[in-house]
């Protein structure tokens, strides 16, 4: 009985830690998808996003006419069809980023490939959380007892006469004439056609996987 429910505990923290990776899938090209003379050139596309490993791209083209190839640089550079390291067919293809680093793709079209139809995807490495920053431990109090105050007498405190104004300006106590203060600028979302698993779900999956293992 122990072992089971150890195991249920094991499975929820595995759920929860794969969620929390947040892999998206991203439609190459977006609504353009994978053609000839996109709106937006894919290597434009590709700049402007940040691909993480186990990201996935979703390919979507014509079956009769296209394909996507897996090359390498050179065969990238030259549109070599002939040589691929995979071959994606079937007018819909999804591709996992499974390492970091450059990924090379072109169409199985040599001639619509000549004229542009091919992406490079640079991915980054496998994305991890950051720990919270650790908190400095406070200072030790010293006892009241090994470090006497002594009070000085009200009447000894000399008596200060503010000095005249010279006309200048006191600064606004709420801070409103400081300059140079900006508040930091939200980070870009990766893309509106990502999907990103939702941390609503992860958590309800989570929370019915321990009530299962507190009824075993």
């Amino acid at each position: 009985m122990a072992s089971q429910k150890s195991l249920c505990f094991l499975v929820a923290l595995f759920i929860s830690f794969i969620c929390s990776s947040q892999a998206v899938t991203l439609e190459v090209g977006d609504d353009d998808g994978w053609t000839l003379n996109p709106v937006e050139d894919y290597n434009a596309w590709s700049s402007r996003l940040r691909f993480l490993v186990n990201d996935t791209l979703y390919f979507k083209y014509e079956d009769a006419t296209d394909s996507v190839l897996v090359v390498d640089k050179d065969d990238y550079d030259n549109c070599n069809v002939d040589n691929a390291i995979e071959k994606l067919n079937g007018g819909e293809s999804y591709f996992k980023l499974e390492q970091p680093g450059p990924h090379y793709f072109i169409t199985g079209n040599k001639s619509n490939c000549d004229q542009g139809q091919k992406i490079i995807v640079a991915v980054l490495h496998i994305r991890t959380q950051s720990p919270p920053s650790p908190l400095r431990a406070p200072s030790p109090l010293t006892p009241a007892a090994a470090s006497p105050v002594t009070v000085t007498p009200p009447s000894a405190t000399p008596v200060l006469t503010p000095p005249a104004s010279t006309g200048g300006s006191s600064p606004s106590p709420d801070g409103s004439n400081l300059e140079g203060v900006s508040s930091p600028r939200p980070s870009p979302s990766r893309s509106l056609a990502s999907t990103v698993v939702s941390g609503s779900m992860t958590a309800s999956l989570v929370t019915l996987i321990i009530a299962l293992c507190l009824i075993i």
